[in-house]
């Protein structure tokens, strides 16, 4: 049987991305580390595939992009910023779409062992609750780096935007305009981007004073006919909210279709805040309140750096996180234009 570096990584109780710095005489790695390396190795008869190394060796001028989806405008708009650095550089783009698949996600980045892409930029779907897959590339000398939805027990680069602090200014907003019930409309619980928005919108119900329980985060994880349901349901409850969080933009709508039907006016009955770059925002009835991401920016700047892991042999990726500001731009959905 191959001995391969997750063998020797499972033996030594060290990650995948350890050995493989160990094997290759990473500054990175401590003597002892890479002394304790060499004797298993050595003892398991381990040999590395040659012809895997020369598939990382070799050039495609091609980059990979692993989206959970493209429906939502801040991949679209990441996509087009991360196209621009690309064709600076003189590099394809291809898009891979994960559709929320954990298992699709592992499939994708197991076709990237063949060679066919120098690196990687990704946001995770809602169903991935390992990072092994992600490990085990990084591990085979892949430069990934994560933007939006990200993997934070992988050491290497993510570009993100404050959605704790984000989302605290998002439901202190709502409490500014006079809401006493606000509800948060959640999606995947394992997402680090969905979690740390719930965290800011429990924060600043506590430190207004106001009860926060558990029936106050709505999971919202079907399509846009059972998100209706859920959202329908809920308002016409005994204790209907008066204000909304939409974590994400595809929430938005089945919020509107849901007070039209019921005759609920936003935001007289209903006050409604979403996290979203749609555009259209400004022209819905009424307009929408929104957290926007700097989509463009993020994609322009996770590519920048994923460059600089491809292009410099000792560029270190774990080092790099940036964290780019959202912007609220209140709108008649708040009652306060």
């Amino acid at each position: 049987m191959n001995v391969t570096i997750r063998d020797l990584a499972e033996q030594l109780n060290l990650s995948v991305a350890t050995i493989s710095k160990a094997l290759t005489d990473s500054y990175e790695i401590s003597p002892e580390t890479k002394q304790r390396v060499s004797e298993l190795a050595k003892k398991l008869n381990y040999s590395p595939n040659p012809y895997a190394s020369s598939l990382r060796k070799r050039s495609s001028k091609t980059i990979a992009v692993v989206l959970p989806e493209v429906a939502d405008s801040f991949f679209s708009l990441a996509i087009n910023g991360i196209e621009s650095i690309a064709h600076e550089k003189g590099y394809h783009v291809l898009i891979y779409l994960t559709h929320e698949s954990f298992e699709r996600e592992e499939a994708i980045l197991k076709e990237f062992k063949s060679g066919r892409v120098d690196g990687i930029l990704m946001s995770v779907s809602g169903e991935t609750c390992s990072s092994n897959h992600i490990k085990e590339a990084i591990a085979d000398g892949m430069p990934v780096v994560f933007f939006d939805r990200v993997c934070e027990d992988v050491e290497t680069a993510k570009v993100v935007t404050d959605d704790f602090e984000s989302s605290y200014r998002a439901t202190s907003h709502l409490i500014r305009m006079g809401c006493k019930k606000i509800i948060y409309l959640s999606t995947s619980p394992t997402l680090s981007i969905n979690i740390k928005r719930m965290e800011g919108y429990k924060k600043a119900l506590a430190d207004n004073a106001i009860r926060n329980t558990d029936a106050e985060i709505i999971p919202c994880h079907g399509d846009t006919e059972t998100n209706y349901k859920i959202i329908s349901d809920l308002l016409k409850g005994k204790n209907k909210p008066d204000g909304i969080i939409a974590s994400v933009e595809k929430l938005t709508a089945p919020v509107y279709i849901a007070c039209k039907h019921l005759g609920l006016t936003i935001p007289d009955d209903l006050k409604l805040i979403s996290f979203t770059n749609l555009q259209t925002a400004l022209i819905l009835d009424p307009p929408l309140t929104t957290i926007t991401q700097p989509a463009l920016e993020m994609g322009k700047t996770a590519a920048t750096i994923l460059f600089k892991g491809i292009e410099k042999k000792n560029f270190d990726l774990s080092k790099e996180r940036v964290i780019l500001p959202s912007i609220l731009a209140e709108r008649s959905s708040t009652g306060n234009c």
